[in-house]
């Protein structure tokens, strides 16, 4: 038997067996590179969707103190700090696809335009039936409307500060939620103004939340929107609460994320209760699912 123990290797065999063995060596866990794992980005509110009513995030990059922005002549929601600033603009449904642009001043710096690009959406139509006066108004009613129309003019232009940081918002009230904003309503066949919210179907008496912490700014019985609270959150980003059934807060009150402002109902011009959310930037009114997780 010692015979084989003593038997010299094949000298092919010996090179195939280190070639093999170098190859498992090299595969082994501890000679493989490192691998940097890929960071993770954090997910951003508003996401961004350059559409008709949609939000463009436009990066302003570093400055010493925070730029100033502006959409014509509307000033603009600008969040970051000096490595990197970035500018939120709202696009108002009405707006034509294609070439649009900001103007931006930083400290030390001259004013210059920064150019995005409006891509198109396609929004689905929507026909209703309401009551003949709440499409053909009375004089009195009209001059309501006027009146209540340059009103809310003066709190959609409402542009406060300190300017909020956390943008990701919390649904305001349990219930089915539509996908109606954006549509092109008409209502006993005259068209109207595209709806420019979100319907949360819910029971009358449902208890309404701010989606962020806010500063209530505005309450009304409107002759459309029925009972409404406006909240400002900063910086021209507002949020609006329609058809209400009852309001439980007050102008001037600060309300944190969560706090009650009021209970669904079917006040104003409306086919059933629900309520109706609406998310201002920039005195535009956008979609409020770019505000949500989900």
């Amino acid at each position: 038997m010692a015979l084989f123990a003593s038997a010299p290797i094949p000298r092919a065999l010996t090179r195939r067996s280190a070639l093999l063995g170098a190859v498992s060596l090299l595969a082994s866990p501890a000679f493989q590179p490192a691998v940097a794992a890929t960071p993770q980005l954090p997910d951003i509110w508003p996401h961004a969707s350059q559409v008709p009513g949609g939000v463009a995030r436009l990066s302003l990059g570093p400055a010493t103190a925070r730029p100033v922005a502006h959409a014509a002549d509307v000033p603009l929601l600008v969040l970051g700090d000096v490595a990197a600033w970035t500018a939120l603009v709202g696009i108002p449904l009405a707006a034509v696809p294609g070439e649009a642009h900001i103007t931006v001043q930083a400290e030390g710096q001259g004013q210059r335009q920064i150019a995005y690009t409006i891509s198109p959406k396609r929004y689905s139509e929507q026909r209703l039936k309401v009551s003949p006066k709440t499409v053909d108004l009375s004089p009195q009613d009209q001059a309501r409307y006027e009146r209540e129309r340059d009103h809310q003019a003066i709190v959609m232009a409402t542009f406060s500060e300190p300017w909020p940081q956390a943008l990701r918002m919390r649904v305001p009230v349990p219930g089915r939620r539509s996908s109606s904003f954006g549509l092109r309503r008409v209502f006993n066949g005259q068209g109207r103004n595209p709806h420019s919210g979100m319907d949360i179907a819910a029971a009358t008496g449902t208890p309404v939340a701010a989606p962020l912490s806010g500063r209530v700014i505005d309450i009304g019985d409107y002759f459309f929107n029925g009972n409404t609270v406006w909240l400002d959150h900063g910086g021209g980003l507002l949020t609006l609460y329609c058809h209400l059934s009852a309001t439980d807060v007050k102008t001037g009150d600060v309300l944190k994320t969560g706090d009650r402002l009021g209970a669904v109902g079917a006040t104003g011009r409306v086919t059933g209760p629900h309520l109706h959310w609406g998310v201002m930037l920039n005195r535009t009114m956008v979609d409020p699912a770019l505000f949500l997780a989900a």
